[in-house]
């Protein structure tokens, strides 16, 4: 069983709008190890997997990474 918790439905929103608009995000979140990342990535689409949602982001290293939405801390919108 996972001990994912689904994030506000108005977050999912602006997760959503960033895509569309192409905009990117300074996102802070922690990985699986509970570790701290603070970066500024672009947000390319929202998935589902095993009840669990992530955020597919490409990171300045153009490598893409799949973070779990309920990891972020916070999200700013970089227009």
């Amino acid at each position: 069983m996972s001990d994912y918790t689904p994030i506000d439905c108005g977050l999912h929103s602006e997760y959503e709008l960033a895509i569309m608009q192409h905009n990117n995000l300074r996102l802070s979140w922690q990985d699986i190890d509970g570790q701290t990342h603070l970066e500024t990535v672009t947000p390319t689409d929202l998935l589902v997997r095993q009840h669990e949602e992530f955020l597919v982001v490409c990171n300045q290293n153009q490598q893409i990474c799949e973070l779990r939405l309920d990891r972020i801390r916070s999200a700013t919108v970089l227009r």
